[in-house]
């Protein structure tokens, strides 16, 4: 079984910064990818961005030039650096890891999601 932890949201001014945290364990054998989605109030979730196996990286535009998806010096984690906030980045933030998970019998694919961390951004 696959666990996955987020942290670091929170309240920050517009203009601010934030820095989510989602670190992965458990019987992972291989990562393809990891994803940040987040969900507003009365919207669909959105894919917000990810990095694969090979490092590359993929933005949504709103957030383009604002947001960094980085791998984490730790095994399995990914970091999303946000900065120049503003009220509609207010969501709930989801780390998503889509890989393969062992299992006693083999491998299976592997598609896990965090509990997701409140981001809040307001005067």
């Amino acid at each position: 079984q696959v666990h996955i932890n987020e942290s670091g949201g929170g309240l920050v001014q517009p203009g601010g910064s934030l820095r989510l945290s989602c670190a992965a364990s458990g019987a992972i054998f291989s990562i393809s990818s990891m994803k940040w989605y987040r969900q507003a109030p009365g919207k669909p979730r959105e894919l917000v961005a990810l990095i694969n196996d090979v490092g590359r990286t993929m933005y949504a535009d709103s957030v383009k030039g604002r947001f960094t998806i980085s791998r984490g010096d730790a095994e399995n984690t990914v970091h999303l650096q946000m900065s120049s906030l503003a009220p509609e980045d207010t969501a709930v933030y989801y780390c998503n890891i889509a890989g393969s998970e062992l299992e006693s019998w083999g491998t299976q694919a592997l598609d896990a999601w965090g509990q997701g961390t409140l981001v809040t951004v307001s005067s």
